[in-house]
């Protein structure tokens, strides 16, 4: 990697027919105090004014006094997670995270928070990782996530559900890139790929930083939360994937009695 005074994170945006959510995700990284950052954004050849939107985007960023790096690439995708592969091929900087459409970095100097203070002659940790916001279309908060974020990270704590939004985990592009998104999940691929990630950091010992802020405010109207029943049963796959059927079997009698204690 070449060595910057700080950092440089590749916030990587996928889009299809976005416009209306789009908006929000653009002037929040517009907003960021921290300028060593690399929009990637990946469109699947839009029919709508998406692409309008992102070349008003990238005039306007032309015209900072300290704009920083916007990437488009715009081609046909085979859905989300096969846009996301094409982000970790393309993506440029230290740390990449995935930002889509709708979502937003909680606070303008959210990444100069994350990244501020990282020594870059030092070792960079794997992951950074935080909690996350739920909003609505309008970006009025909602909650706070149920499932927060463990004070230590391990791969073998996913087995209790997605501890961390995949919005809100940073990841370094070199260790990213060695684990693409299965394409056999079309709703939960990105639970599978940070126990991936999680597995990798262990194996080669490598740090796993809770920057113990909140980094996200996630739309709640994702294609996730849209085919939840879908995406459950995705992720009991991947979870009997990684951590055996007993266990997926006992974990999830342990999740419909939360279920029904927070009722």
């Amino acid at each position: 990697m070449n060595k910057v005074p700080f950092p440089t994170v590749t916030i990587a945006t996928v889009t299809y027919n976005a416009e209306k959510t789009l908006p929000c995700t653009l002037e929040s990284v517009a907003s960021q105090t921290f300028s060593h950052i690399e929009h990637l954004i990946i469109d699947g050849c839009s029919k709508d004014q998406t692409m309008e939107l992102i070349h008003r985007y990238v005039d306007a960023n032309t015209g900072k006094t300290c704009p920083h790096d916007i990437r488009v690439v715009r081609e046909p995708d085979k859905g989300l997670y096969d846009a996301m592969n094409k982000a970790l091929e393309h993506a440029t900087g230290d740390y990449i995270v995935f930002l889509n459409a709708g979502d937003r970095l909680h606070s303008p100097d959210t990444l100069q928070q994350v990244f501020g203070h990282i020594d870059m002659n030092a070792s960079l940790p794997a992951i950074l990782y935080g909690e996350t916001d739920w909003v609505d279309g309008q970006g009025r908060f909602i909650r706070h996530r149920r499932l927060q974020a463990p004070k230590q990270l391990t791969w073998k704590k996913f087995r209790h559900g997605m501890l961390v939004c995949h919005q809100s985990f940073y990841v370094r592009t070199d260790l990213a890139r060695q684990e693409l998104y299965d394409l056999n999940f079309r709703f939960s691929a990105d639970y599978d790929w940070c126990i991936r990630l999680l597995k990798r950091a262990e194996r080669i010992k490598q740090p796993i930083y809770n920057t113990r802020l909140i980094l996200t405010d996630y739309l709640s109207e994702g294609l996730t939360t849209q085919h939840h029943q879908e995406s459950l049963r995705e992720r009991f796959r991947i979870m009997a994937s990684h951590f055996g059927w007993t266990t997926t079997l006992i974990q999830h009698g342990w999740f419909v009695i939360r279920a029904a204690l927070k009722r």
